[in-house]
């Protein structure tokens, strides 16, 4: 009992200072000892400590809010809204208005004077904190309900769940949620949602088996969460069960639940299964069609969502800028440069030609088949450009060899205070490499890191490697290679051992195909790139010796492995 009152004690001392915080000495700067209060009274032999163990859980996060040494005497935190604005409409009011501080404040103060805010008052905080993503007033809301006991309420604490969970704090979200008495199909939804959103995908298929086994069945809602995560990992098999449950739930009519049904099949790889998912919606709308296009461009099948496009036009069904993006990068990836200048017309018809990543993707489709100059000209009439549409000319240039025109793009992109990133350097590497602008590739790559703060990735690495290969520094390739702060691969290293073929050093032919065999055994091309090396240079012996370690290897010239194959023919490329 003695324990309870200690409890009860503190918190009346807490809810005294808050009251009225300018009677409080605020020691926290000054202290030397922490056994010494963080606040004392001025008058009263009475302190108190923020990480006190008898503090009730709501003290820290409403102190961590409060900026004490300002509070000037006399003046407590109730003069800062007049009593007659303090209730329960007002807060939702402030709430729809922006202003969530003031709605936070005014919550603590009917509190202060035993005005029992209504769950509705509580729900509009908590959804104002999710709309502007404020996880400090989230925390203050929280302290509220736990001060109040509101807490255990089932709305208020899946709302609380959510609001922690569209704030990105997982962790709180799991804890308030664990800690919630009672749970209903929203609670586990929302918890469910949040772990998916954060790519943990397993834990969302764990805790909806969770959800099943506590007899709450699952909703639409819940089955669309737990089948975008199952498309996340991928998880086939997973997913097949929950096609399964859907079909035993009745869900399966569902078209929302039907479109992420096909979403998942597609991104698993079944592509088959998704389209008879597809055909057995009844009433499909412009999201199912959407994932079926998409699901046929990102396995290749191009031609498959093209036609599927026209089937979508003949029903009547109004593409969206999503149905554009999809069927555009699917004309680029089978450089199909007709159906692509059809889809520019069909964009224009409907009005999305101004749209940001309709107008981005015309770009890059325009350059992957080869017609830079209408790259550019869409370019040219976009109304906004970012960085992803400047990456995308620079890319298409960088395709066609033209380093000059590239470095110039890049300068024009900086002039419009447009940042380029990883992606844009790789373009810029690679152009500099193939026009042979050496001094600028090497200008550039130190600018990335230095002017950028950019760290540099594998990519990089190997296009400088390229780019000196090419020149014919193979001297300095070599020597960057070894100065570079992350392990080379096999693309680094067969880059050099292909250079010095085509400019016959043994040396570091044999240096770089020794390194390559460390990290792929089994890669034929490197075999027989130093073959070539030591047969060029006369040296019939070691010819020999290496088809000797070729055949003791168990490599085989004609079992060039996919990947070898790869390597091989980026590295051929150089000569």
């Amino acid at each position: 009992m003695m324990h309870v009152g200690k409890v009860v004690r503190v918190e009346q001392l807490w809810h005294k200072f808050f009251s009225d915080p300018s009677q409080w000495l605020d020691n926290r700067s000054i202290k030397k000892n922490p056994r010494y209060p963080d606040f004392k009274h001025k008058s009263r032999h009475e302190g108190l400590w923020i990480e006190g163990w008898l503090n009730p859980p709501w003290v820290k996060a409403k102190v961590d809010t409060m900026a004490l040494g300002k509070i000037e005497p006399g003046a407590g935190l109730r003069s800062r809204v007049p009593d007659s604005l303090v209730n329960g409409e007002n807060v939702c009011k402030f709430c729809q208005e922006g202003r969530l501080k003031e709605a936070v404040h005014m919550v603590e103060l009917m509190v202060e004077q035993n005005i029992q805010a209504s769950i509705h008052t509580y729900a509009c905080l908590l959804k104002g904190c999710i709309r502007r993503k404020a996880l400090a007033e989230g925390k203050q809301v929280h302290a509220l309900l736990v001060q109040t006991g509101l807490h255990s309420n089932i709305l208020l604490g899946s709302t609380l769940v959510n609001m922690y969970a569209k704030c990105g704090s997982v962790l709180d979200a799991r804890q308030v949620f664990d800690s919630m008495p009672e749970r209903n199909v929203f609670s586990w939804t929302t918890i469910i949602s949040a772990y998916a959103n954060q790519g943990q995908g397993e834990e969302a298929l764990n805790l909806f088996q969770q959800m099943q086994k506590t007899g709450i069945p699952p909703n639409n809602v819940a089955f669309v969460v737990v089948l975008k995560a199952c498309a996340r990992i991928p998880a086939l098999e997973q997913g097949k069960q929950l096609h399964s449950d859907i079909i035993k739930s009745g869900f399966e009519s569902d078209v929302i639940v039907g479109s992420t049904l096909v979403d998942m099949y597609a991104k698993c790889g079944c592509i088959e299964d998704a389209r008879l998912v597809f055909n057995n919606i009844r009433q499909r709308d412009v999201v199912s069609w959407n994932a079926m296009i998409a699901g046929y461009a990102q396995h290749g099948l191009g031609k498959e969502a093209l036609d599927l496009y026209e089937q979508m036009k003949q029903e009547g069904v109004q593409p969206t800028y999503v149905t554009y993006v999809v069927l555009l990068k699917a004309c680029a990836s089978i450089t199909a440069l007709k159906q692509g200048m059809q889809l520019h017309l069909d964009i224009i018809k409907s009005g999305f030609q101004f749209d940001l990543t309709v107008g981005n993707t015309l770009v890059d489709m325009y350059a992957k088949c080869g017609r830079i100059k209408d790259a550019h000209q869409v370019l040219n009439n976009m109304h906004e450009r970012d960085v992803v549409s400047w990456n995308a000319i620079i890319a298409g240039y960088a395709q066609q060899g033209l380093g000059k025109e590239v470095v110039t793009l890049l300068e024009q992109m900086q002039r419009e205070d447009i940042k380029p990133n990883e992606v844009t350097y790789v373009s810029v590497l690679s152009a500099c490499s193939h026009s042979g602008l050496v001094d600028k590739g090497r200008h550039f790559f130190n600018s990335m890191c230095k002017d950028h703060g950019l760290i540099p990735t594998m990519d990089h690495y190997a296009c400088m490697v390229d780019l000196l290969c090419r020149a014919g520094c193979l001297v300095d390739a070599e020597d960057f290679i070894h100065k570079m702060p992350i392990q080379p691969n096999a693309v680094v290293w067969m880059t050099l051992l292909s250079a010095a073929r085509n400019h016959g050093h043994v040396e570091i032919g044999r240096h770089a195909f020794d390194c390559v065999v460390k990290l792929e055994p089994e890669n034929a091309a490197a075999y027989v790139l130093l073959s070539n090396i030591y047969a060029a240079a006369g040296r019939r012996n070691e010819v020999t010796i290496i088809r000797k370690e070729m055949h003791d290897a168990g490599v085989k010239k004609k079992h060039l492995g996919a990947a070898a194959s790869q390597l091989a023919t980026r590295c051929m490329s150089l000569s």
